[in-house]
């Protein structure tokens, strides 16, 4: 393999492995903050702030890696498509960042709460939109075709769930006036999950982009 060609593999590998590290934190967080949600744990739904500043500053450094790496090696084909990709990727791990920061908080203030009168989907689905991420990281790391379809296929369960619960939040509002701000903030949380389920999907995308060139849109 010529020098060039080598430096360049080293680069990639070297990008894969800070990407999954900041992918990785990303999933820590949204565990937090979900968990943090169940428990009804006010400290663990503010410790997901704090990891949010790693976070965001590991993306920025993830961000100047491609860069320096398509100015430096100036690469064609699969590797410039590996590239664009990995820079989307990078942007969608730390808005799910974002998002777990404001499951977050949505939760500490549902702690301070009395519970719903009905039950809801959240946790059965945040477990869902947690393999989801982790997967569609992992279908990153291993250019895992079929495994980024099964994530992207995974998300039509969370979309139904994010609806029903909807739906529910507004039958509380109608029945129980002094549970609206309950409800509201409930149905914010739902709505911040469904999102992130959709990041990890197209992160799924990505990939598929990767092995094949072909761009696809997921449709929220």
């Amino acid at each position: 393999m010529p020098a060039q060609a080598n430096n360049l593999a080293r680069g990639l590998e070297g990008l894969k492995r800070n990407l999954l590290h900041v992918g990785k934190l990303a999933l820590e967080e949204l565990t937090k903050a979900l968990e943090s949600y169940r428990a009804r744990d006010i400290a663990m739904a503010r410790e997901v702030a704090q990891t949010d500043k790693i976070l965001d500053a590991k993306e920025v450094r993830v961000e100047e890696e491609c860069l320096r790496i398509i100015a430096l090696h100036q690469p064609v084909a699969q590797d410039l498509r590996y590239l664009a990709s990995a820079l989307k990727i990078n942007q969608l791990i730390e808005n799910t960042g974002d998002t777990a920061v404001n499951i977050a908080r949505r939760a500490e203030y549902l702690a301070t709460r009395p519970p719903l009168p009905v039950e809801v989907n959240i946790p059965t689905t945040g477990l869902r939109v947690i393999e989801m991420f982790d997967r569609a990281l992992q279908a990153f790391v291993q250019l895992d075709e079929l495994g980024a379809h099964e994530v992207i296929d995974m998300d039509n369960a969370v979309d139904v769930a994010y609806r029903a619960d909807t739906a529910k939040m507004i039958e509380v509002m109608e029945q129980h006036s002094d549970q609206i701000e309950v409800a509201l903030n409930t149905m914010h949380l739902a709505r911040h999950l469904e999102r992130a389920a959709d990041r990890a999907a197209d992160i799924a995308e990505q990939v598929l982009y990767i092995l094949t060139g072909d761009i696809a849109r997921h449709t929220d």
